[in-house]
């Protein structure tokens, strides 16, 4: 695409924001989520809700605050969204003996329950996600964002 060629059938001409890492990352994201709508949304979850049911049930007692840090998402978000999935019984917390101040998350038996019931729905996402690429392209892909966020060690 030359920097005067417009987005596929829109007509918008981007210039220089064609060659943003930022931009093009926003563009794939909100591919990627309206996507996961179309597909996974009937299970009543959204992608930032499944991402952190995930975490939590591969970190079992680790601390909010840690896996906030780690997903990058803000402290008052996250403390939103862990009510959300405690009131649907998804999460339950707890205060670590270590730190009275801290929370530690743990998924309740429905959460793991429900985490299993759609892992294979969001494995086949997962290869829905990619679009056109092919397994070689989506794993330079990963590789690249890996090391563009600093997550070099793989899964």
């Amino acid at each position: 695409m030359s920097l005067s060629a417009p987005v596929t059938g829109s007509g918008i001409k981007l210039g220089e924001l064609s060659l943003s890492v930022g931009f093009l990352l926003r563009l794939a994201q909100v591919q990627v989520f309206d996507l996961f709508h179309e597909t996974l949304a009937a299970h009543g979850i959204r992608p930032g809700e499944f991402t952190v049911l995930w975490v939590v049930g591969l970190n079992p007692g680790m601390r909010q605050g840690e896996i906030a840090e780690a997903l990058r998402i803000k402290p008052a978000h996250m403390t939103k969204l862990v009510q959300r999935m405690v009131r649907e019984g998804y999460v339950k917390r707890s205060v670590p003996r270590d730190d009275r101040r801290a929370i530690a998350l743990e998924l309740t038996t429905s959460g793991a329950g429900f985490v299993a019931a759609h892992r294979q729905d969001f494995l086949a996402f997962q290869q829905k996600e990619r679009g056109g690429l092919s397994a070689g392209e989506n794993d330079e892909l990963l590789a690249l964002l890996r090391k563009l966020v600093g997550m070099e060690d793989g899964v």
